[in-house]
């Protein structure tokens, strides 16, 4: 068995693209539109990914509803180069940072439809530094 994609609904696929592409970095790998099932799916892959699998499949439905997210969904989570500088890239978009990477190793984010994204720095914690040590957190994550 190998792990091939996590599927999350999206309520505006622009909004949605911004976030997880423009600002947190994946990049669009493959596309479908299905006029029977009324949906689109499209699918994301990090910059490490092989565009097959650990895809992210965001799934926007033709006939809108209204999606209630829970703490049984969990996150998504990604590993970056540098925590720092990729919440400080965010929040310059103007994503709030909800868990700041306070112990420089770990950060939460919500996308435009309230999913969480966990952010780990690759390899060793950074140091901790400010602003983020002294940081609070923002609404949930």
């Amino acid at each position: 068995m190998k792990y091939l994609h996590t599927m999350v609904r999206v309520k505006n696929i622009d909004n949605s693209l911004d976030f997880y592409c423009n600002k947190l970095g994946l990049k669009e790998v493959r596309r479908l539109d299905n006029e029977k099932g009324k949906y689109t799916l499209i699918f994301l892959a990090a910059e490490n990914s092989d565009e097959k699998t650990g895809l992210l499949e965001l799934t926007y439905n033709w006939d809108q509803e209204e999606y209630k997210g829970g703490r049984n969904f969990g996150h998504l989570a990604y590993s970056v180069k540098d925590i720092y500088e990729t919440c400080q890239k965010l929040m310059d978009g103007g994503i709030t940072i909800n868990r700041p990477p306070r112990d420089g190793h770990m950060a939460f984010v919500r996308s435009p439809d309230g999913i969480s994204i966990e952010i780990l720095q690759e390899g060793e914690s950074l140091s901790p530094q400010e602003p983020w040590k002294s940081m609070e957190n923002s609404g949930s994550w």
